[in-house]
């Protein structure tokens, strides 16, 4: 089964889990709760207007997120297609291999608030490797959340001036 239809399946599951959470059942663990732990990607598309959907880091990125109890994370996505650089040290890199160097990935750190009324991660972003970012918050709203899976949606994404509105991000957790 591919990425894309492990994250259909996954989907499908939390959203009914996250239903189910919502709903006259009683509620186990909260979002806050729940998403502590690690992450691993599954999924990063950008979202154009029309909803054409474009692997926003190629279709086989790999990347984590690590929510701690005590309100920090780190998170980092990467291409993993990115140009090795030919004289082995990253202070010499050519300009083509440090333009796939930073297109390549995003990576941030910080502290993070869940709000399960909204239903809404916000990061509030120390340093980013996509400067613009740092010293700012930014919510994420959460598609999805369950023991296993969680979606979240950025509606400001990095690359919003080639078209794209959003981008929607699946993790599962880490075994």
């Amino acid at each position: 089964m591919t990425r894309r239809g492990i994250f259909g399946a996954l989907a499908t599951t939390a959203l009914g889990l996250v239903v189910t959470i919502n709903g006259a059942a009683a509620q186990q663990k909260s979002f806050k709760e729940l998403i502590v732990g690690t992450w691993t990607l599954l999924i990063s598309d950008n979202v154009r207007a029309d909803g054409t959907r474009v692997p926003g880091f190629g279709p086989n990125a790999s990347g984590t997120v690590m929510f701690g109890p005590d309100g920090h994370y780190p998170l980092q996505i990467m291409r993993d297609s990115r140009l090795k650089f030919a004289s082995n040290d990253r202070s010499t890199g050519t300009p083509d291999e440090n333009r796939s160097a930073m297109q390549g990935t995003i990576t941030h750190f910080g502290t993070y608030a869940i709000d399960e009324a909204q239903k809404t991660l916000t990061f509030r972003i120390e340093s980013s490797s996509y400067p613009n970012w740092d010293g700012t918050t930014q919510k994420r709203p959460i598609t999805a959340l369950a023991s296993d899976a969680l979606t979240w949606t950025n509606p400001t994404p990095s690359v919003g001036p080639s078209g794209f509105v959003k981008s929607e991000l699946a993790w599962i957790r880490a075994k």
